[in-house]
């Protein structure tokens, strides 16, 4: 089969290498038709992070079965799937709890099972990861694009409001205008909240961020006001009780710190990035008696109910994806993501 191969910062090599065979019972073959490039994968190829090379990379698969192990009871060949970006049991006591991602017997999607940015993946513990897509949609190709978010982002930008309490009649903020921020503002949205404030450093994700229910933006950066925090505190009128962390930097954590209530909750789903050397503004929460909640998001735990919605009708993410590239082009969506041309990029194997 044809994947993206990591080689090195800046090296995505698309490759012919082994299809990956089921190897137990509960494992499923699933043919990717649609996966995407995550914020998260800039990190190795930015050289920010380290990654064996070479290895398959990707976490956001969405295909349709093509084999089953004897043990799969809850999908069947020529199903539509998609799959959380952690492999989980489904049966131990953190998948019991909804902490999918402290799996006792997890996985992630690089290693034999294929990665997820190429052709075919290896699924095991079919029946606890992989969730089904009616069959009234699974040809839709305008519902698949809404759903394929709920792999990852737009599962993780939930959790991000789940953990920071937003709840009906909420004011909240959302530090961040990459798409796990402006799925935040869809989740808030769909969590009740009457007010929105989206922070970020670029004019049209704001936009965008308008566009999926944020009352109203800050944009900082050079092009922005020169004090975010006093501004967004001057807006909620002395900070609110309810603030999503969607970036991972030390200096989101400060301004999220600096916008929240006294007593308030900071919900954070940003993968940590230089906060260990920059310093964590441990006083600011201190101080104020700010709650800190959130981590990295068990998806698994909220796809149901986020796919129920997107096949109402009721919840769409999919404007985050601005590019879209066949399986052989996947470097020049690496580029675009890492160089600002596109927000999220969607990859077709199949074209």
């Amino acid at each position: 089969m044809r994947a993206a191969i990591y080689h090195g910062p800046e090296d995505i090599r698309v490759e012919d290498v082994d299809r990956p065979a089921l190897e137990a019972p509960g494992d499923a073959l699933i043919r990717v038709t649609h996966t995407a490039v995550c914020g998260s994968d800039l990190w190795p190829y930015r050289g920010l992070s380290d990654r064996d090379t070479p290895s398959p990379i990707g976490h956001e698969p969405m295909g349709v079965v093509e084999e089953v192990g004897d043990d799969v009871t809850s999908v069947a060949p020529g199903d539509r799937v998609f799959a959380p970006f952690v492999v989980s049991c489904g049966e131990c006591e953190f998948c019991r709890r909804g902490l999918h991602t402290s799996c006792v017997d997890g996985d992630g999607w690089g290693g034999d099972n294929g990665g997820a940015q190429g052709e075919y993946v290896r699924c095991p513990h079919a029946d606890g990861t992989l969730v089904r897509i009616p069959p009234r949609h699974a040809d839709d190709e305008e519902t698949l694009q809404s759903v394929l978010p709920l792999t990852d982002v737009m599962g993780t930008g939930h959790h991000a409001a789940v953990s920071a309490g937003v709840d009906a009649g909420s004011t909240c903020v959302v530090i961040g205008d990459g798409a796990v921020g402006l799925c935040s503002v869809l989740a808030a949205r769909r969590l009740g909240a009457s007010r929105i404030v989206a922070v970020g450093h670029h004019e049209q994700r704001l936009e965008m961020a308008e566009a999926f229910g944020a009352t109203e933006t800050v944009l900082g950066g050079d092009e922005g006001v020169e004090d975010v925090p006093a501004r967004v505190t001057e807006l909620t009128y002395g900070g609110a009780e309810h603030v999503m962390e969607c970036v991972g930097a030390a200096s989101a954590m400060e301004t999220a710190a600096a916008v929240c209530r006294p007593g308030g909750t900071v919900g954070y789903v940003g993968v940590p990035h230089g906060v260990e050397d920059e310093g964590f503004p441990t006083f600011d929460f201190f101080g104020d008696n700010i709650a800190l909640r959130g981590g990295v998001a068990p998806v698994r735990a909220y796809a149901e109910d986020l796919l129920a919605d997107v096949l109402a009708g009721s919840l769409d993410p999919s404007p985050i994806f601005t590019k879209t590239v066949a399986l052989d082009d996947i470097a020049e969506g690496y580029r675009a993501m890492d160089e600002r041309e596109a927000l999220k990029v969607l990859v077709r194997p199949e074209l």
